[in-house]
């Protein structure tokens, strides 16, 4: 098993086809409204009227695929009353369903949305990194289904040396906040973290 799970991900390669959603979905029956794994669609730019008539644009468009980070120092944890939302040895967040009220504290504090209120359980549920896929040496539902491989796992640290050190792009908040264990690859339209520039134009998916 890992001891700090990581994902990277490589928006050159996304094509926001959403596969890794259905495939989150799919792997864990998940009802309306609960998604483990979102890709959002982050937009801006504008077209400029130039005075010989002519116009000149600097639209933007690029998706990111974003699940639950299992942070270095997770608001999730720090804000739950009862300890039911916890990070064991393997760096996993999860939650412990014998502890969860319902309470809904970890959804707000939480920057990236991860924790999902079940309204069927009326307890929160999230993104456990596959942990049953990773104990029989398998990756992520989410990685696996990715079609153009824009999707990867590993150690923290190994994911560094190979890919290169983090990177983190909007409309993903400062990673200072909890410290993610995830590496983005951005395009040459992407914008640095808490940028103004754009809006996430899919808000209904995410």
């Amino acid at each position: 098993m890992l001891k700090r799970p990581a994902f990277y991900i490589d928006t050159t390669a996304c094509t926001g086809c959403k596969t890794c959603m259905i495939a989150c979905i799919d792997k864990h029956d998940l009802p309306d409204g609960v998604l483990y794994r979102r890709v959002s669609e982050y937009t801006g730019g504008a077209w400029t009227r130039l005075e010989a008539g002519t116009y000149e644009q600097n639209v933007f468009s690029y998706y990111l695929s974003i699940s639950c980070n299992h942070c270095q120092n997770p608001i999730c944890v720090r804000s739950c009353p009862t300890t039911a939302m916890h990070k064991d040895a393997n760096g996993i967040v999860s939650v412990d369903h014998d502890k969860c009220v319902g309470c809904r504290y970890c959804e707000w504090g939480c920057p990236y949305s991860a924790p999902q209120f079940n309204e069927k359980l009326g307890k929160m549920t999230k993104c456990d990194f596959c942990r049953d896929d990773l104990e029989q040496g398998k990756a992520p539902a989410c990685v696996t289904a990715c079609p153009t491989r824009a999707l990867h796992y590993g150690e923290y640290a190994e994911l560094v040396a190979k890919f290169g050190e983090a990177q983190i792009i909007a409309p993903m908040p400062d990673p200072s906040i909890t410290q993610p264990n995830l590496l983005v690859k951005p395009g040459r339209n992407a914008q640095p973290a808490g940028s103004k520039n754009g809006k996430i134009s899919n808000p209904e998916e995410v």
